[in-house]
């Protein structure tokens, strides 16, 4: 399964009043992970500091996106592949797939099993969130790459309804739990 946003993948595997799919079940996967952790090796800097929400990785992501688009030019599955290693549960949530080559990748390596989910969220919804535009960064492709990709077999509205949210993700995790 293929989704943009952690958000709702946390959601998705939520324990408790209205149970999700738990751990033992669906991994909730990063493309960035690989990428930000070759980029730290190759830079000498702190993976782990590139993992957060913090200054200490803005100040390296314009370039990081550079890094990773030409590490996908080389090798467009690169980074779908070593996310992937070693995933036993039979549900993967890939949560922040940005780009059609990662969707093409992963239907082309699983086929009819792979669902893309789009998470959609009004401009003002992130911006309450603490999301501010950053030119030459949020209108690129590492943000935008699937904005004209029309082929979702899901859209889930994340825009603060929380009602509205669980009945979508309840639709979802039905379908999920009909093809276990």
């Amino acid at each position: 399964m293929v989704a943009p946003s952690p958000r709702p993948a946390r959601q998705l595997r939520r324990r408790g009043r209205g149970a999700r799919l738990g751990a033992d079940v669906c991994a909730v996967l990063r493309l960035s992970g690989p990428l930000k952790e070759q980029y730290a090796q190759e830079h000498g800097l702190n993976f782990q500091r590139l993992l957060d929400a913090s200054a200490y990785k803005e100040a390296y992501r314009r370039d990081m996106i550079l890094w990773g688009e030409a590490q996908r030019q080389a090798d467009p599955g690169f980074f779908c592949r070593k996310v992937v290693e070693g995933v036993c549960q039979p549900v993967w949530l890939v949560s922040d797939t940005r780009r059609l080559s990662d969707v093409q990748w992963f239907r082309e390596a699983y086929g009819s099993v792979t669902q893309t989910v789009r998470v959609v969220a009004s401009e003002q919804s992130r911006q309450q969130r603490g999301w501010a535009f950053t030119p030459g960064v949020d209108d690129g492709e590492s943000e935008c790459g699937l904005d004209n990709f029309g082929d979702f077999d899901w859209v889930v509205e994340n825009d603060g309804d929380e009602q509205r949210l669980e009945e979508q993700l309840g639709n979802l995790i039905g379908f999920v739990r009909s093809r276990l």
